[in-house]
């Protein structure tokens, strides 16, 4: 299996609210699959202080169904210190 740079990345706009933050990655649902390999840039709003972090990562897994909707697992690539050690924070806080 190989993966290969979509044209154009899609972008998905969160709140840290409405996605579960790792140290790697993000879950997050939506009523959409969307396919493994897709490559992503997310912007997740911080809820302490309303900043934006913006990473870019690609999807790992979906799961779910149209009735209830689908789970996507989505891996961070290349993130600057700065963006890992706030994306760490919301992670490892009581809100993730």
């Amino acid at each position: 299996m190989s993966t290969r740079k979509a044209d154009s990345a899609t972008s998905l706009s969160l709140t840290s609210a409405a996605a579960r933050v790792r140290k790697n990655g993000i879950e997050f649902r939506t009523v959409t699959p969307i396919a493994e390999w897709t490559e992503l840039t997310v912007e997740l709003r911080d809820p302490e202080d309303g900043s934006e972090i913006q990473a870019k990562g690609v999807v790992v897994d979906c799961q779910g169904d149209r009735h209830q909707g689908y789970l996507v697992s989505m891996v961070f690539m290349d993130v600057a210190p700065l963006v890992q050690a706030r994306l760490n924070l919301l992670a490892y806080s009581n809100l993730a």
